[in-house]
């Protein structure tokens, strides 16, 4: 028994699926920056660390968008969420901010803010 397949890619419509990939995940994480600062989870004294958020899409081709906090003391506040942060300026200032988005509460707020653009970029393609 012999069967002949053809397969026919359309390319348009699998270009437009990757740039709607990489666009959601562009605007996903730059809504992730927003919802971190306007959650006042970042501890803030003068406000730099705050202000030195920004998205890193240097990667995006590959899947990866980076949310970076630039400043020489960022690294020493997030990794030690033992230290007693002043709750004047952020009322939730706390080390480890992004990581409820990783793996806490904040989670679906990704996956679900990713899979609402993707469906809004893909034009239709996704239901």
């Amino acid at each position: 028994m012999k069967a002949k397949v053809t397969i026919k890619l359309d390319r348009t419509k699998i270009n437009t699926l990757i740039n709607a990939r990489n666009k959601a995940l562009e605007e996903t994480t730059e809504a992730m920056l927003s919802d971190i600062k306007t959650s006042a989870i970042v501890p803030k004294d003068t406000g730099e660390l705050e202000r030195s958020g920004f998205v890193d899409l240097s990667k995006l081709d590959d899947g990866i968008a980076s949310i970076i906090f630039d400043t020489p003391y960022a690294r020493r506040l997030y990794w030690h969420p033992e230290y007693n942060f002043r709750q004047d300026k952020n009322i939730n200032a706390q080390g480890k901010w992004m990581q409820s988005y990783i793996d806490g509460d904040n989670k679906e707020f990704v996956t679900e803010t990713y899979f609402k653009f993707l469906k809004i970029f893909s034009k239709g393609l996704i239901k």
